[in-house]
This record gives C-alpha cells, sequence and structure tokens, in this order.
C-alpha cells in the first residue's frame, strides 16, 4: 500500500472516520488488498463496534499475524466486545509474549481472565439452575410477605409519588403489561405492586459477593418500577423496560425493575434464561458501564425485597476519608505518573502541586475520584498537560487510552478504575470551548491555556 494512502487513512483514524477508511478499503478488489490495508480495515471495523466484520477480515491474514503483536491484540480487541473472554485472554496473551509491557495488553488480559472466570461462574450457576427446575424442584408455596410487614417499606417523598407511583394496578392491566413485555411478572411482584404501585423503597442497597460499577460489595437501587405506562419509571413508560433494552442495550433476558442512581448505566432485571418466560425469575444487576456485565442477586423477586438494607449499612465515610487522605498524601504515584512530572520544569514541587489539588477533592467528596466538578476537571486539565508535554504527538483515541495509566489504575495514588465518559465529556468540552486543539489528528492545548494551568499548578 502506497504510504500517502497510509498517511491518509491514519489522519482519518485519528479523527475518528473510520467509515470513510472501510469505504475507500473495500472498494479496493479483495485480491489487491495486502497485510496492512486489511489490518487497517479490520481496526476501523474494530472502532465502529463492527467486531464480528472485523473478525472476518483478521482471519484472511491469520497466517501472516502470527508473529504480529499489534493483529494479536485487536483480535482480542474484537473478541472482548463480542464477550468471549477466553478467546480474547487468549489473543491479548499471545500479544503480551511477543511485545511485553505494553499497558493496554496488560489491562485488557486482566479484564478478560477476569471476565471469563465469572462468565464461567454464571453459565454453571444458570446450568444448575435449569436442571434443578427441570428435576421439578421447586419453592414450597406461600402467600408473598406472609411474613414480613410492608407497611414502612416506601419512602413516601414528593419525587417517588411523581416519577414512580401509580395506582394498585387491575388484573386487566397486569395481563396487558405481561403481554407487551413478552413475560409472566413474579406473584411477589405483583403482591408488593398491589400494596403500592411503584416507589421508592427506605432500604436502597443490596450486599454483593463481588465488587460491581457501584461498591466493592453492594449495588444501590433508585427505586421500583410500578406496573404500568403512565410512570416515566413504570415497567411500560417511557424509561421503562422496553426503552432501556430497545434504546440503552440491555440483555432481552427479562424485565428491568429497578433504575439505580447511575442515570442508566446499571439496571436490576428479573432474569428468566434459566426458568422461561412463565417461570419465577432471579433477580441480576446488569452493568451497562462494563459491557452490561451480569452479577447474581437473588433467586427470586421476593428474596431481593427482603435482602434490601439501607445505606447506613456500609456508611464508612469517615473512615474511607481518612484513608483516602492517607493515600492522596502518601501514595506512590504510577509509574507513567512519576515519569510525567519527572520531566516538569516549569512547575516546582509538582508532585505536591499534584497531591494538593487531589486532598482538596478528597476533602469536598470524602473520597479520591473525579468527576464532571469543577476540582475534576482541573485534575484532567493538569494530567492531559503533562500527557502532552512529554508526548506531544498524541491523538484523541491514544490519549482516552493512554489515561489510565496515569492516576485511573495508579495503584497507590489511584482510583481502582474509572468511567471512561467522564473523560470523553471533558475533551469535547475543552475542544468546545477552543482549549483543546486538534491539528493533523494530533490534540493540545492551545498555548494560553496551556499557561492558565501551569499558573493554576504553581497556586495550588
Amino acid at each position: 500500500m502506497e504510504q500517502k494512502l497510509i498517511e491518509q487513512l491514519n489522519e482519518w483514524h485519528e479523527v475518528d472516520e473510520h467509515q470513510r477508511i472501510v469505504d475507500l478499503l473495500i472498494a479496493i478488489p479483495e485480491e489487491q488488498r495486502d497485510y496492512q490495508s486489511i489490518s487497517i480495515l479490520a481496526r476501523a471495523y474494530n472502532n465502529l463496534g463492527l467486531y464480528e466484520e472485523a473478525l472476518t477480515q483478521f482471519a484472511t491474514i491469520a497466517e501472516a499475524g502470527k508473529q504480529d503483536s499489534l493483529w494479536h491484540y485487536r483480535v482480542g480487541f474484537a473478541l472482548f466486545h463480542l464477550q468471549q473472554y477466553a478467546e480474547a485472554a487468549q489473543a491479548f496473551s499471545e500479544s503480551n509474549q511477543l511485545e511485553p509491557g505494553d499497558r493496554n495488553t496488560e489491562y485488557f488480559l486482566r479484564q478478560s481472565t477476569r471476565k471469563e472466570q465469572k462468565q464461567k461462574s454464571e453459565e454453571l450457576r444458570l446450568a444448575k439452575k435449569k436442571a434443578s427446575l427441570a428435576s421439578g424442584a421447586s419453592l414450597v408455596h406461600k402467600s408473598p410477605f406472609s411474613d414480613m410487614s410492608l407497611a414502612d417499606f416506601w419512602d413516601d417523598s414528593e419525587y417517588a409519588k411523581s416519577s414512580y407511583q401509580s395506582e394498585p394496578p387491575t388484573d386487566e392491566l397486569i395481563d396487558s403489561i405481561e403481554k407487551e413485555l413478552g413475560y409472566k411478572l413474579p406473584a411477589s411482584y405483583i403482591a408488593l405492586m398491589k400494596q403500592q404501585n411503584g416507589g421508592v423503597p427506605k432500604n436502597t442497597c443490596f450486599p454483593t459477593e463481588e465488587p460491581t460499577s457501584w461498591a466493592e460489595d453492594h449495588i444501590a437501587i433508585t427505586g421500583i418500577m410500578g406496573i404500568g405506562r403512565e410512570k416515566s419509571y413504570s415497567l411500560c413508560g417511557d424509561l421503562g423496560s422496553p426503552f432501556m433494552i430497545e434504546e440503552w442495550g440491555y440483555p432481552d433476558i427479562g424485565v428491568v425493575i429497578c433504575d439505580c442512581p447511575s442515570a442508566g448505566h446499571d439496571v436490576v432485571m428479573l432474569d428468566y434464561r434459566a426458568c422461561g418466560r412463565d417461570g419465577e425469575p432471579e433477580v441480576i444487576h446488569v452493568d451497562q458501564e462494563d459491557d452490561y456485565e451480569i452479577t447474581f442477586l437473588a433467586d427470586n423477586f421476593e428474596a431481593f425485597i427482603r435482602g434490601l438494607v439501607s445505606e447506613d449499612h456500609y456508611d464508612t465515610s469517615e473512615q474511607d476519608k481518612e484513608d483516602a487522605l492517607a493515600k492522596v498524601a502518601h501514595g506512590k504515584f504510577s509509574p507513567m505518573l512519576e515519569e510525567l512530572c519527572a520531566r516538569v520544569t516549569e512547575v516546582g514541587q509538582v508532585e505536591q502541586k499534584i497531591r494538593s489539588i487531589c486532598t482538596q477533592i478528597v476533602e469536598e467528596k470524602g473520597h479520591f475520584s473525579f468527576h464532571a466538578d469543577a476540582l475534576s476537571y482541573a485534575m484532567y486539565d493538569v494530567q492531559f498537560w503533562l500527557y502532552t508535554k512529554s508526548y506531544p504527538d498524541t491523538s484523541y483515541d491514544q490519549y482516552v487510552s493512554a489515561y489510565q495509566n496515569i492516576i485511573a489504575f495508579g495503584g497507590e495514588f489511584g482510583q481502582g478504575g474509572y468511567a471512561p465518559g467522564f473523560i470523553t465529556d471533558w475533551l469535547e468540552r475543552r475542544k468546545k470551548e477552543g482549549r483543546i486543539v486538534q491539528n493533523h489528528g494530533k490534540i493540545h492545548f492551545t498555548d494560553s491555556y496551556k499557561d492558565a494551568v501551569i499558573n493554576m499548578l504553581k497556586e495550588a
């Protein structure tokens, strides 16, 4: 492939013009495409989320790609997003053996291995549940919540009434909603909705045995959807189960019954995979931020309701704040952050300046995390300046990929994770403000805003 064409394709890649890359390359007859052009075509398919198409292209150059770490990495990337975690882990392992030490490869290898183990555990659990149901084993039938008082279950707030709560459902409405959803609702769920049709419970946390995007040991819900269409947060309301499945991409394996504080990025669902559409569903947590990862919660809806606990049960805020303050004051910087700080000459004691800003964040929030507030944006600015100072030829995608290695997964001085959307939102805002500019696919601060960030650091 001609060098001029390669440069054009890479320029389109840097500005996210992936469809243009595909359109140009598929116009070339297959017999005229070489290893490099097929690699670039497959990469573009990956970036468009067309992972099956990417794998088809990678397969045509598999023999030549055996000794190419990038070929294995890109294959792994496609497999990872197709949730074929065992195969993805193998691909990333091959890539890591050919080119050890690449942070992105190591990250995806860890994630693939963890998800593969969880996937196997989930498959085994579902198989056991199906076998149990097939053998005729069933729960002893009794009236739902017969020994549980629901008098003090709901939080009687105006928000709950306006967003969730409807009149108790009639049998006709229940039948209509079940037909629209395509699933028979659990008797315990119907019983609770006849007591109050949707709302916000006083206890909004449910314990988990493994970490989720919300916490290490529990999830939180905002409310429980009622049976109806009238309220936004009812089963068939404009923000109900069909909307979450069709518009947000949640798996079509049951019914979304609870929204969560993440505003759509995780939900609680009734899971009918083991029992069928007319059976007694399990209750699961689904994490959109983590490729719709499923975490088992309870055997049935009643068990889920009985298992809800107050958020006060997890109130370790004072100790968490003390731990976070110690972390930002004394925690060892990541290798990437140490490297970037070592190259700074414009600001004296830059490490202490960074620790000072992060201390303010902990004092304000009670924990060490960056979101969309002013201090977080200041730290996004600092990290971007540090990185692009050392790596001036950075593209948008390269920075988004590298970001996690600075502080997010920074070890001692780290947050243990992050939501990529906050980073891309910050980048888009700074671009819109004219503070970040893009030239030939490379992004950097304007000189004036770079000076402002340096001055902010000096004054920290």
